[in-house]
């Protein structure tokens, strides 16, 4: 997008499950996270994402280890799951929010056994929710996708893009 810019990790903590929709958890801990970070950088625009993913209305978040992510392949496998991204750009300096969030479905192929093991065996899936990343051998996984294929990566870049150009436009009059 030719943008300069820095990742500078949130340390809050994350809210997950309760009430709150995937929606409102996604843009929740967007929130959290720019607003932490803005804090600590008022003259810059921080943006914050936090991704969910739900099956049937049921987060899968991070598995535990290679059991809970074999358990959550297989349960996705020959189904549409969706991939709920909420973004939160925070300027401090200007009092600036803008939040929005992004869903995608994803549509997984019927999955042999083998086949979860081979892609758990290949990928890093601990620190990804639903276990698996999409851009990392995610031909192997996925039949369709339904929406912004960058969303599901985490960070829609397309609807960012509208939002920041949007925003500089504004900015500009």
């Amino acid at each position: 997008m030719g943008v300069t810019f820095e990742i500078v990790a949130s340390t809050v903590e994350e809210v997950a499950g309760g009430p709150l929709t995937t929606f409102d958890i996604a843009v929740t801990n967007a929130c959290r996270k720019a607003i932490s970070v803005a804090n600590g950088h008022r003259a810059a625009t921080v943006i914050g994402a936090d991704t969910v993913v739900a099956l049937e209305n049921r987060l899968l978040g991070k598995p535990a280890d290679a059991g809970a992510a074999t358990a959550m392949l297989a349960e996705l496998s020959g189904k549409t799951h969706e991939v709920t991204t909420g973004v939160c750009l925070v300027h401090r300096s200007t009092g600036e929010l803008t939040v929005f969030a992004e869903t995608t479905r994803v549509t997984f192929r019927r999955l042999t056994a083998r086949q979860i093991r081979d892609y758990i065996d290949r990928v890093d899936v601990l620190d990804k929710a639903g276990a698996y990343a999409i851009q990392e051998r995610g031909d192997e996984l996925v039949r369709h996708i339904s929406g912004s294929f960058t969303n599901v990566v985490g960070l829609p870049v397309e609807r960012l893009r509208e939002v920041l150009t949007h925003s500089q436009s504004t900015s500009a009059r």
